[in-house]
């Protein structure tokens, strides 16, 4: 029994060394490779185009000043493009700021047009 209990001892005297080193001189840090950071979103880590365009008209039926039933939005490879009428330029920049400030979203083409005032 003394034995038995001497070897364990060793063994985990020697695995405590073992473990010990490599965390002391960061050997084992360094070996794992690390991955570049991506735009980090939700369980699948990445936004598709279905998932921004509707992050985009989300915002924009929440929002007060732009009209979203006007404006469509489509999305290609993180590229946004707004196409409708809107009715003043404040409501033109404030569809274009929030499609700007979606995550997931590297360009935004600007295909609205600001319908005439009516006199």
């Amino acid at each position: 029994m003394a034995v038995v209990r001497a070897l364990l001892i060793s063994v985990l005297i020697i695995l405590v060394a073992f473990v010990g080193f490599a965390y002391w001189s960061g050997t084992a840090y360094y070996r794992v490779p690390r991955l570049a950071p991506s735009a980090v979103v939700g369980t699948s880590g990445v936004l598709d185009d279905a998932e921004i365009s509707s992050k985009i008209k989300a915002k924009m039926v929440l929002d007060d000043y732009v009209k979203a039933r006007s404006i469509s939005v489509n999305t290609k490879n993180g590229t946004v493009t707004l196409r409708g009428v809107v009715r003043s330029v404040n409501e033109h920049d404030r569809a274009l700021t929030l499609a700007r400030d979606t995550v997931g979203v590297t360009q935004v083409v600007d295909e609205l047009t600001v319908e005439a005032p009516e006199r």
